[in-house]
């Protein structure tokens, strides 16, 4: 059970656009969990408070994934001062501040990012050959980035270092680490981390299999790359849609069915 009180969004001070992303982080939290990507009360997704590039919104660490609420969220700024914490028997994770001001800071299109310590995804940092194009949805990015191991991320002259190897990408592979994703909307950043996550599970089966791998040619990996940088998404009336969009209302309804308590 949340220990954090409500906030009292009047008093407080936080507009309809901030309390939707505070719900929306929360969804993504409890999601995370849901789909056995968390490690205990580690790792950290992060969103941008609408409307402020300097302001970003973070879980409380200690609280575990499937507790945290949009009430409980702590609301810091990129030198990493707290601007509003709900409860104050909890801070940020130092790596989580070094790593997510460093992106909010750097890349202004991303309002999301989320970064995972999964068992697929550790491996697959741990292999020379890296996430291998040998699933559709391993060819879900034309780039993906890499950041070598230099220890814990709790050193600020990393930042400048892990905002250059993530370049424009959408998601990276931190060598001997874990996954990191980001997206313009929450949504999309966990669709990334969910793909991404996949597309390692797979390579890890396949490898298992101790059988020669199948690589598509180049020329069909390049033309996959095209065809999925551009959503296949499209609404009702035919418009298209970004991708991780469309699901994001429909992983948001099977959690209300669940557990509606990321909504406090």
């Amino acid at each position: 059970m949340n220990t954090a009180p409500r906030i009292d969004t009047t008093k407080a001070g936080i507009s309809p656009a901030e309390w939707q992303t505070r719900v929306d982080l929360a969804a993504c939290y409890r999601l995370v969990d849901h789909y056995g990507m968390c490690d205990l009360h580690l790792n950290h997704i992060s969103a941008r408070v609408p409307g402020n590039d300097e302001h970003f919104l973070i879980n409380p660490f200690g609280m575990m994934y499937e507790e945290i609420t949009a009430s409980s969220l702590i609301k810091v700024d990129l030198a990493g001062n707290m601007i509003a914490n709900s409860n104050p028997d909890y801070a940020i994770n130092l790596p989580g501040y070094v790593i997510h001001s460093a992106i909010h800071g750097a890349r202004h299109d991303v309002g999301c990012v989320l970064h995972t310590h999964t068992e697929a995804g550790m491996a697959v940092s741990a292999l020379k050959c890296g996430l291998l194009p040998l699933t559709q949805t391993a060819m879900r990015w034309g780039k993906i980035a890499y950041h070598d191991f230099e220890g814990v991320v709790v050193d600020l002259d990393e930042q400048q270092r892990l905002v250059a190897n993530l370049g424009d990408c959408e998601v990276m592979i931190l060598r001997n680490h874990g996954l990191l994703a980001v997206g313009k909307t929450v949504g999309q950043a966990f669709n990334n981390i969910f793909r991404l996550e996949r597309a390692c599970r797979t390579q890890l089966l396949a490898m298992a299999c101790n059988s020669e791998l199948a690589l598509p040619p180049q020329e069909i990996i390049a033309r996959s790359n095209a065809q999925l940088a551009v959503s296949p998404t499209r609404d009702a009336r035919g418009n298209v849609r970004p991708q991780g969009s469309i699901e994001w209302p429909a992983l948001k309804r099977m959690l209300d069915r669940r557990d509606p308590s990321y909504q406090d």
